[in-house]
């Protein structure tokens, strides 16, 4: 702690109450640029400070400190002895330091959401910066960061979850929004919504911490996010299903799709693809920017190549493999709608883009790929991930021992429908539909794609 300078004047209040009333304070020099002042009243006595940072020129930022113990005993918040006038100064000159010389005042949650911004460095900058202007900034910006309180930021959390999920929104039209069903499930997507916009406001927040501009984080750490809000995600297209869809879909849109389904990628990782990226030799396709910051190589088979080879045709290495058919990039959300029509000619359930990447995930698994294998090719940052999603569909030992060890009851009637054969290792015979001599999975194994 810097040691009390001493001003005889200043620090004795009966030669303060001798001093003349006046407009401007009396001032005193703590160190350059940082000076504690007296302002001597005809009713009371303030401290106050000013500062300029050294070897600056123009005006000081002042402020003021609180009230004089001229006629009563200081307490240390309203009324300041000499002293505590002096640590009140060096305080604020402090929070001026950090705040890089900028007059300070309440630090809000607005300014902490742009400080934030400033320092993202993550690859999902545009949805995390449409996030805080469309949902956080709005309620929470205004309050003062010293002042939040946990029911501020509970009320507002729970408050979003009982909310209708947002809708694209033309520009300077009224914002639109999807008809919430009543159910468990439509509940649990609401609570997973509001629970990642949370952990934004509270990444902002803790920064804020961490950079001294917050003298605790006692407000947001108290705030639990839902529990059980995370449910895994067990959608995934069968073989039929997947060529049902991509003979589907429109022209323009079908490379996307049979790509996403052959490598696993991400939508904007697909979309970013230039020609360069894709090696015919090594049968491999860099992903340069992935949603975990860094790239990955994705390994192609033999249709794979075949996709790419004909998608790079004639370009050069500079462009988008997969672009739009004006040649410009895929944007952001612009396959929902192609997506939508498409499992609707195809007698789908609603399929998002999303799906087709754990289609893939599903696929490996099935094929009995082990677990950190997937997580390579599908750039987890965490096996755990891996198995929360695909774990049930691999072949393990336990699976495979529950399922000896019950098997031979007897108490359901056998019938046409093969479930398991020893022929095909354990995986689902195909059957043949009533009439026909034909096995359906040879009608699905040679689709022609429609144009």
């Amino acid at each position: 702690m810097a040691r009390v300078v001493e001003n005889t004047d200043l620090r004795n209040r009966e030669k303060r109450l001798r001093l003349a009333t006046r407009k401007k304070p009396y001032w005193m020099t703590l160190t350059e640029g940082e000076h504690l002042g007296y302002y001597r009243g005809q009713r009371v006595g303030k401290w106050v400070a000013r500062y300029r940072r050294a070897g600056a020129s123009g005006n000081y930022q002042e402020t003021t400190l609180g009230q004089s113990d001229d006629v009563a005993d200081a307490d240390g918040q309203v009324i300041l002895n000499f002293k505590q006038a002096q640590q009140a100064a060096r305080k604020w000159f402090d929070d001026i330091e950090r705040n890089g010389g900028r007059s300070t005042g309440p630090y809000t949650v607005s300014m902490a959401l742009d400080d934030y911004l400033a320092a993202y460095t993550g690859k999902d900058i545009a949805n995390t910066r449409r996030r805080i202007e469309a949902i956080i900034r709005p309620e929470m910006g205004k309050h003062d960061v010293s002042t939040l309180t946990p029911k501020n930021i509970t009320d507002w959390h729970h408050a979003l979850a009982k909310s209708p999920a947002r809708l694209r929104t033309a520009k300077g039209a009224e914002q639109n929004y999807r008809a919430t069903a009543d159910n468990d499930d439509a509940r649990r997507r609401r609570r997973a919504s509001a629970n990642r916009i949370l952990t934004i406001l509270k990444a902002a927040l803790n920064l804020a911490y961490r950079n001294g501009k917050a003298a605790n984080d006692d407000a947001w750490r108290r705030v639990k996010p839902f529990a059980k809000a995370e449910a895994a995600k067990l959608r995934y297209l069968s073989d039929d299903e997947a060529r049902r869809l991509v003979n589907a879909c429109g022209a323009d849109f079908r490379p996307m799709v049979k790509a996403a389904l052959l490598t696993g990628a991400r939508y904007d990782e697909l979309a970013r693809l230039e020609v360069r990226d894709f090696d015919r030799q090594s049968a491999t396709v860099i992903l340069r920017e992935t949603k975990a910051g860094k790239s990955r190589a994705v390994y192609l088979e033999q249709e794979g190549v075949q996709l790419f080879s004909d998608a790079i045709a004639g370009k050069e290495a500079g462009k988008f493999i997969f672009a739009r058919p004006d040649g410009v990039k895929w944007g952001a959300s612009q396959q929902a709608r192609r997506l939508a029509a498409a499992c609707d000619v195809a007698k789908l359930e609603p399929t998002g883009f999303h799906d087709l990447r754990r289609t893939y995930g599903a696929r490996l698994a099935l094929q009995g790929v082990p677990m950190a294998v997937i997580a390579e090719a599908m750039g987890h940052a965490d096996e755990r991930i891996t198995r929360r999603h695909y774990a049930h569909l691999s072949k393990s030992y336990v699976a495979e021992t529950v399922r000896n060890a019950v098997m031979g009851l007897g108490i359901v009637e056998k019938s046409n429908v093969e479930l398991f054969t020893s022929s095909r290792g354990g995986k689902p015979a195909p059957r043949k539909r009533k009439g026909e001599g034909v096995d359906p999975h040879k009608l699905t194994e040679s689709v022609t794609v429609a144009s």
